[in-house]
C-alpha cells in the first residue's frame, strides 16, 4: 500500500499544494491531475524518493519510503515525462542499460522481445538518435515489461504516442493492474483504464 498524508511541496518561495493525502492498494489506480505548474512531476518525484515534502509523510507498507531504502525502490519503476534514452546506444542497449541501472538484468533477446511487443521490430538495433519521438518513448516504456516491480509511477507516460501505442501501454497498465500492481501517473490526453480502485488526484 502506498500512503501519502498532508504532503506540502514548496518551489522557492512559491507553495504548489498543500494537504495532499491519498491511498493506494493493491490493483488500484491513481491519476494525478491539475494544471501546467500545479506539482503534478513534484509529487510524482516525491513517490519516487528523489525529493522530499515540504511538510507530511510518504508510507510504503506502513513504513516511511525514506526508512526503506532499496527495499522501496526495488518495488517500484518509475518513468519520467522526458525518456532518458541516449541518443547513441541502440534501443536494445538502452533497454538493457535502463534496466540494468534499476537492479534488473536482462539479456539481448528477452530486450528484443520487449522492444518488439512494443512496436518496434526491425528497429531494435538502431541507434536511438535516428527514431522519432514516439518510438524513443516506447523504448523507455519497454522497461514496464520486464521491470517486475509492484508499483509504476509514469510522468506523461503518452506523450508523443500514436493511438496504437495508447492502446497498448493501456492494455499494458490494465493487465499489471489485475495482477494486483498499483500506477499512478499523469497524462494530459484521455485514457479509460479498468482498475479495482480508481483515484483521481486533482492539485489545484
Amino acid at each position: 500500500m502506498l500512503q501519502g498524508s498532508d504532503l506540502v511541496c514548496v518551489r522557492g518561495d512559491r507553495r504548489l499544494f498543500k494537504n495532499v493525502n491519498f491511498t493506494l492498494g493493491a490493483g488500484g489506480l491513481m491519476q494525478v491531475g491539475g494544471p501546467n505548474g500545479s506539482g503534478k512531476t513534484s509529487l510524482l518525484r516525491m513517490l519516487c524518493g528523489l525529493s522530499n515534502p515540504a511538510l507530511g509523510e510518504i508510507q510504503w507498507c506502513g513504513t516511511p519510503i525514506q526508512s526503506l531504502g532499496d527495499e522501496y525502490y526495488a518495488s517500484m519503476t518509475y518513468i519520467g515525462h522526458l525518456s532518458g534514452t541516449k541518443d547513441d546506444l541502440t534501443a536494445i542497449e538502452n533497454l538493457r542499460i535502463s534496466s540494468a541501472l534499476a537492479g534488473v538484468e536482462i539479456d539481448e533477446p528477452k530486450a528484443r522481445e520487449a522492444l518488439q511487443h512494443m512496436g518496434l521490430a526491425s528497429r531494435e538495433h538502431l541507434p536511438v538518435k535516428v527514431l522519432s519521438q514516439g518510438q524513443r518513448r516506447r523504448v523507455a516504456l519497454a522497461r514496464l515489461l520486464v521491470c517486475q516491480t509492484t508499483l509504476w509511477i509514469l510522468d506523461e507516460p503518452l506523450a508523443a504516442l500514436d493511438v496504437s501505442a495508447v492502446k497498448l501501454i493501456q492494455q499494458l497498465l490494465e493487465q499489471h493492474l489485475e495482477q494486483g500492481g498499483m500506477v499512478v501517473m499523469t497524462t494530459h490526453q484521455e485514457i479509460e483504464i479498468t482498475a479495482a480502485s480508481i483515484t483521481q488526484l486533482q492539485l489545484a
